[in-house]
Formats: structure tokens, C-alpha cells, sequence
């Protein structure tokens, strides 16, 4: 995405809050505690923990806790570092939410396992203090599920495995569907937007069949981090299983615009999360978000050397490869999808990457995405309804243009963004992910009343 201000604006905002927090911990007064079992399954579960400073300012915090069966295992933690020792739980805050002014909130949550019983948890302090709550372990009797903790009724329970067949994404009984969604923006930025609470509101108030998962190369992203950001999106992809939405995994190349440059880190970032996820239903790998100043055959030559890394591990999963001129098909490099008909990737079950902003792209656009749907399987896995700078005014004519079009051609699609990004394209306003209220048209910009009026319709998928 070429949104080179609102990213600099937004680093500046996260480097003025990591310098709030200092480099010591500071003593908690009070505090409580929330811990939720959200989903169950045969052997595992889910559970959310929300801590809440209910004294002084805290900087620094780790939270503790113990597992009081012996089989209970902590598999993989998000938004904290998450250890365990014997049947104690560390759970140490992150740079952007290690620091809770009087009242404030972290919400953290993390997957486990157990072999025998799933008892409630005990005994949890927050630097060392006693903490108040509650327990709930989600009852006795677990949520309805395929069998692999997907919840039976949503998306993914209803749709299963995913192919591309013909040039249509089609689900387990072989029929064409369309999956709308959003995107997270950065995740190095804007983690604290992907909580329980949001991805709940996305889920069943969204009704969103879809969360794209915007991880970032470079731009402080995953070059980094690689542990650190394989788990974030791990655990991200296992919050969106258990609402039943699919993950999208975006390996969100954008400068460089070669996406060779990124080739050694591409090859250890997919064979990673899809040796780990390789048994999910919800999984869609997007492996160049958007190639740019670079030709289609150097994108197809990627293409060509990280897919067979997946199949190798996962080779079932639907994935999507990006195209040139910033995915708009050449479009925006004088060009057309001409030349991915005449010398398109040789790999099966994949599809080919649109983007637009709807403000910026328009008649021409819309023409090409028209003459090529009858050629290529495409997927927009990324949209704005504002400028290609992803600020600007919402142009609300030329995005029901875009969204009527690709309903029409049963195209999928994700917005940019699920965030509260200072940008005409976030969907959520300013300060919304300081706080735990992500429902209801009181919290959403005029781009995210937009979509999300869209989004929620019932979905049309078919099963018989």
C-alpha cells in the first residue's frame, strides 16, 4: 500500500508510547483479573485473560498464575510473551501495552492443551500483588464444533476446506462462494486493535467471514522478529478458528517491491506457520502482498519457489500471489492481466491478488478486473474506499461500484483496515482500541459503516 504518511504517523505514535513505559516494572497496587474459556475441544481449548490495573500507574507488568492439573499445557500465547514452568504461567506485557494507567485494560489469551481434566486456574498476581476476578471455564459442556474447533453454523463450518475451482473459490461441496472481510493494518503497529473482544464484534457483529492478517517484512515487521511474529500470526489464525472465520496470512511485502528480496525470509516464514497449521480448515496464504517497480516474471519466479515450501507441509490450502503494479493486475504499471493469461504460475489451487482504493482507481480498473474474472481465479485481498494513500475522503459512489462488481462476480474480498488507524480508511475511530467496545455504530468512521453495511449481509453459500 502506498500509505508512506499515515505509516510514519503511526510509528511515531507507537515510539511515543514505548518511551511512556521506561525500562523498569513499577509495583502494583490492585488488580483484576478476567479469565474466559471462549471454545473447547477434544484435548484443547481457548481462554481469554484480561487484566485490569485497579491501582497506580503500572510500567512493566508480568502476570502469573498457575494450571492445577498436570496435563495442561499452554500450546501458543498472542498480545504478551507467554512461558510456563511446571504449572506456572509468565505472562510478561508487550512494548505497546506493558504499561496500564489506573483502569486500564490488557487483553492477552493464549491456546492450551490437556490430557486429563480442564480445571479453572488459580492464584493469579500481577507483579507480584494478589489479584480479584473471575473465572468462568466456558462450562461443562463445549460449543458445538466440526470436530477441529470450528464452531458449526459459521463460515468455516459451513464451508469447510476451500479449492479454486475453475476461476471461482469454491467450498467443500464444490460450489463457488465469496467470502467479505477485513484486514488488520499492521500488526507491529496496531496489535492492541486484535483482542477477544474485536475479533468477537467482527465475528457476530460484522458477521465477517474473513480476517486478513497484515504482517508486515519490513517497516519494523516480521525481519525484526521472526519468532516473535510467526506467533503473533499463529495465534491470530487460531483466534480466528474458533469464530469460525478464515485467515487470510499475509505476508505483507511493500518496500522492497521485488518480492525476491524476501525470498530466503519467505521460504522460513511459510514452511513455519504452514508445517503448524497444516491440519486447519481456515487457512489462505497470500505469499507477496504488493510487487512493485518489478516485472511478472520475476513475481512468477517467486511464486514458483515459495509455493512448493507449503505444499510440502500443507498441500490442500488455497493460495494467492500477487501481481504487479501494486496488485492491480499491471494496471497501474500501463500493462493487463494479459500477461499472467500468457505465462501464468505453474502451481494448482491458486488464485491471483486485485487490490484497489476506490477514490483512486476507477472505470479502467473496474474494466480489467471484468475481463479478467472470466480468465483468472482472483481474490481482493485488500481494498480502500478512500485514496490509493489510504487517507482522503470516503468516495462512497466508486466503492459500491467496486462492491456491487465483485458481488456480482462472486470475487472475495478484505478491507483495509480493522483499525483505528489515523486514516480516512481505518473503519474504526480514533482511541476505539484503547478500550473494550468494538460493536455498534458508535465506534465506526464513515469507511466502516460503509463496509461493514455491506459485510453484514447474509452470506449466500450453498450446500447442496
Amino acid at each position: 500500500m502506498r500509505r508512506f504518511m499515515a505509516l510514519l504517523a503511526a510509528c511515531a505514535t507507537m515510539l511515543g508510547l514505548m518511551a511512556l513505559a521506561g525500562p523498569a516494572a513499577s509495583a502494583a497496587t490492585g488488580c483484576r483479573v478476567d479469565y474466559t474459556v471462549t471454545n473447547q475441544w477434544q484435548g484443547g481449548f481457548q481462554a481469554g485473560v484480561k487484566i485490569t490495573n485497579l491501582g497506580d500507574t503500572v510500567r512493566g507488568w508480568t502476570l502469573q498464575f498457575t494450571l492445577p492439573d498436570a496435563g495442561q499445557k499452554v500450546v501458543q500465547g498472542w498480545s504478551a510473551a507467554w512461558s510456563q514452568s511446571e504449572s506456572t504461567v509468565t505472562v510478561a506485557g508487550a512494548d505497546w501495552n506493558g504499561t496500564l494507567a489506573t483502569g486500564a485494560s490488557a487483553d492477552t489469551g493464549f491456546v492450551g492443551s490437556f490430557t486429563g481434566a480442564n480445571p479453572k486456574p488459580t492464584a493469579f498476581t500481577l507483579n507480584g500483588v494478589a489479584c480479584t476476578g473471575s473465572v468462568d471455564d466456558g462450562g461443562s459442556t463445549p460449543p458445538p464444533s466440526d470436530g477441529g474447533g470450528t464452531p458449526t453454523g459459521t463460515p468455516v463450518g459451513v464451508n469447510g476446506q476451500l479449492h479454486v475451482c475453475g476461476v471461482h473459490l469454491c467450498n467443500q461441496y464444490n460450489h463457488p462462494i465469496q467470502l467479505r472481510g477485513m484486514s488488520t493494518h499492521g500488526i507491529q503497529w496496531f496489535s492492541q486493535c486484535y483482542n477477544a473482544a474485536s475479533l468477537d464484534a467482527l465475528a457476530t457483529d460484522w458477521k465477517a467471514d474473513l480476517l486478513r492478517i497484515a504482517m508486515y517484512v519490513q517497516e519494523d515487521g516480521y525481519e525484526t522478529d521472526p519468532a516473535g511474529f510467526t506467533s503473533r500470526v499463529n495465534g491470530l489464525v487460531d483466534m480466528a478458528e474458533a469464530r469460525g472465520m478464515y485467515a487470510l496470512i499475509d505476508f505483507h511485502t511493500l518496500t522492497p517491491g521485488d518480492p525476491n528480496y524476501n525470498l530466503d525470509r519467505a521460504k522460513t516464514f511459510f514452511a513455519s506457520v504452514a508445517a503448524r497449521n497444516a491440519a486447519k480448515k481456515n487457512v489462505i496464504y497470500e505469499i507477496a502482498n504488493e510487487p512493485n517497480g518489478v516485472s511478472w516474471a520475476a513475481i512468477k519466479n517467486y511464486a514458483e519457489q515459495v509455493i512448493p515450501v507449503i505444499r510440502a507441509a500443507d498441500p490442500d490450502a488455497v493460495v494467492i500471489v500477487g501481481t504487479r503494479g501494486w496488485s492491480s493486475l499491471g494496471v497501474s504499471d500501463g500493462s493487463n492481466e494479459s500477461e499472467i493469461v500468457n505465462n501464468p504460475v505453474n502451481a494448482a489451487n491458486i488464485m491471483y491478488t486485485f487490490h484497489f482504493y476506490a477514490a483512486s482507481h476507477k472505470d479502467n480498473y473496474r474494466a480489467t478486473v471484468s475481463r479478467a474474472a472470466s480468465q483468472l481465479p482472483l481474490f481482493v485481498t485488500e481494498f480502500g474506499t478512500v485514496s490509493a494513500t489510504g487517507g482522503g475522503a470516503v468516495d462512497q459512489a466508486s466503492s459500491t461500484a467496486w462492491l456491487d462488481l465483485l458481488d456480482q462476480l462472486k470475487i472475495s474480498y478484505a478491507n483495509w483496515t480493522y483499525s483505528d488507524a489515523p486514516e480516512g480508511s481505518a473503519a474504526l475511530k480514533p482511541g476505539t482500541c484503547g478500550g473494550s467496545d468494538y460493536g455498534g455504530s458508535a465506534v465506526l468512521t464513515e469507511s466502516g459503516a460503509l463496509v461493514k453495511s455491506r459485510i453484514s449481509t447474509p452470506d449466500d453459500f450453498p450446500t447442496g
